[in-house]
């Protein structure tokens, strides 16, 4: 589906702020706020925004260890793996990545002993796991949620 480049700048303020009122678009577009409500509708029908959401920011949330995991599974186990480990509170996102059946993975935890735990009790646990290889963020230099368009 092609949408117009009013949409996409719908989509830019949204993403920039997911409170900001109909009517808050509608003067920064020049448009009716009956006129942006009626964009955002199309936009969540057609599957294109999926959600509205809250961003929080982790650190200041108590999460203060940021690790991302490659995670290599036996072909069979991939799909099973995936499911338990999303299932976790710590893990922020788990993806399918390209390659020999390999999950990417972020999670956040309070403290050190909290990704302790969560490796040597969580993923090491697992059936099915090859190989695990972590990556602490020492500074995030930037990161945003939504699609730049």
């Amino acid at each position: 589906m092609r949408i117009d480049d009013i949409d996409k700048r719908i989509l830019e303020l949204l993403t920039e702020n997911g409170r900001m009122s109909y009517v808050d678009i509608g003067k920064e577009l020049s448009m009716s706020r009956v006129s942006v409500r009626e964009r955002v509708n199309q936009l969540s029908e057609k599957g294109i925004i999926e959600k509205f959401s809250v961003v929080i920011n982790s650190e200041l949330a108590g999460k203060t260890v940021s690790a991302f995991f490659e995670v290599d599974c036996e072909p069979s186990s991939l799909v099973t793996v995936a499911e338990t480990l999303v299932n976790n509170p710590v893990v922020a996102s788990c993806y399918q990545m390209t390659g020999p059946s390999t999950l990417h993975m972020h999670v956040l935890v309070e403290d050190f002993q909290a990704l302790e735990k969560f490796i040597n009790e969580e993923i090491y646990t697992l059936e099915g796991i090859t190989r695990v290889d972590s990556h602490i963020l020492l500074r995030r230099f930037k990161s945003r949620n939504g699609l730049k368009l």
